[in-house]
């Protein structure tokens, strides 16, 4: 839900940040009141000083992992599915990360799926299909720029299943605190962001590294840094926060499932801001969310 709610908020201030720069403002904010609840929650010992060196190494190396592939290039591919598609099928797409998470499952932990299982898998996609298909009299150039999003929206489940078992792999066999699984996976997150925003805009990309610079000089608005701070809190904080307590406690699909509802608040709440929502798109997320539930309650 709180995903849901930070999405919309994203998806209004999307068309004057960069993608990158917004990642990077609301990780930083993120870290910010993820490291200083930590700390106050005694998660973190701050008189101890170094306390990564602490936790089992295989375990921190597989939550920075998640982080630099979840965050970093997961949620940034998110951002950018958001600017060319509307809050509602951008959360759709993302879906597409529980049967994803089942097939990284086979591919990796060498796992085996019930014929329900794949009828699951099945059902979701084509319920996304028929969801993120309709054509509700848009112009070819808005075809276009649904298809980059559909895209990017793509590559961010693919990227949200990755993080999602790393850290489930990470969390389930160790006592690491959710928060501090949170705090790593934010940092790595931010350190793939920084290199990407230093190399991304190239003297050859004039107008990109314009976009940005300009980003970064609208997050000195009091009211666009206010909105950012806010999704920050719910979208970043509690919901990374929330998820890492989902993926300890949790089967990875599992939690990848409840993620998975996002599109049914997104319904809600377009439906509440007066935006039209068709039956097509209503059943295709309904048709989606069975066919995760089918995945989910399997054999």
């Amino acid at each position: 839900m709180v995903w849901t709610v930070a999405s919309v908020i994203y998806s209004k201030v999307g068309a004057q940040i960069a993608p990158l720069v917004l990642n990077l403002a609301k990780g930083a904010i993120a870290i910010v009141l993820t490291l200083g609840t930590a700390i106050a929650l005694g998660a973190i010992d701050a008189d101890r000083g170094v306390w990564v060196a602490d936790l089992d190494r295989l375990a921190v190396g597989s939550l920075l992992l998640s982080g630099a592939i979840g965050i970093g290039v997961g949620d940034t591919a998110f951002f950018r599915s958001l600017n060319a598609l509307d809050p509602r099928r951008a959360l759709l797409l993302q879906t597409l990360a529980p049967p994803l998470s089942a097939l990284l499952a086979i591919a990796v932990l060498r796992e085996t799926l019930s014929p329900r299982a794949w009828f699951g898998i099945v059902l979701t996609m084509l319920g996304i299909a028929w969801a993120i298909a309709e054509r509700v009299g848009v112009s070819p150039a808005d075809r276009q720029g649904a298809r980059r999003g559909i895209l990017w929206g793509a590559i961010s489940a693919l990227a949200q299943a990755t993080g999602a078992i790393l850290s489930r792999g990470a969390l389930a066999e160790t006592a690491i605190d959710p928060l501090v699984s949170s705090l790593l996976r934010l940092c790595a997150g931010m350190l793939v962001l920084l290199a990407w925003l230093s190399c991304g805009d190239a003297p050859r990309e004039p107008l990109r590294e314009r976009r940005t610079r300009q980003s970064l000089l609208e997050l000195t608005s009091p009211r666009l840094f206010g909105a950012i701070a806010i999704a920050a809190f719910l979208g970043t904080y509690l919901g990374i926060w929330l998820q890492q307590m989902s993926l300890k406690f949790a089967p990875a699909g599992i939690a990848q499932t409840l993620s998975a509802t996002s599109p049914l608040f997104a319904i809600a709440l377009a439906r509440l801001m007066g935006e039209r929502v068709t039956a097509r798109a209503t059943l295709g997320a309904i048709v989606a969310l069975f066919g995760v539930t089918l995945l989910l309650t399997a054999g």
